[in-house]
């Protein structure tokens, strides 16, 4: 399935109309309808909006069937980018917290190291 007809099939499986999606990433409407159409390509940046919009990950809106399913396979995702909040939070993904089964209260892992970064992991992942 190519991105235009993913993007159509999102917006109607969430019943927004091409209006509404294009004021939320503020554009035309005529654009959403161009990106559905497979006419043109939302940018990086409108992909992020969208995903989030859509509440799916940047792998699920571009990648192709077969790229997706062989990453499924693999058991490795990208959920997408976070913010760290004024309070120092950081919001994980929805669709993060479905796929991993995150629920309130869990508890979770944060191992990190300046050269390779950080990691979040259940603790119960553990044992």
């Amino acid at each position: 399935m190519m991105i235009g007809k993913r993007l159509k099939r999102l917006r109607k499986e969430k019943n927004f109309s091409l209006e509404y999606v294009a004021e939320r990433l503020d554009v035309s409407r005529q654009t959403i309808a161009k990106w559905e159409a497979d006419e043109t390509l939302p940018d990086i940046l409108k992909c992020k909006k969208l995903a989030d919009l859509y509440e799916t990950s940047l792998d699920e809106l571009t990648l192709s069937e077969n790229e997706l399913e062989s990453k499924l396979k693999t058991g490795k995702y990208v959920f997408g980018i976070v913010r760290v909040g004024e309070n120092n939070q950081v919001t994980i993904p929805q669709k993060a917290r479905r796929v991993l089964h995150i629920q309130p209260g869990d508890q979770l892992l944060v191992l990190g190291s300046v050269e390779q970064g950080m990691t979040i992991m259940k603790v119960n992942e553990l044992n």
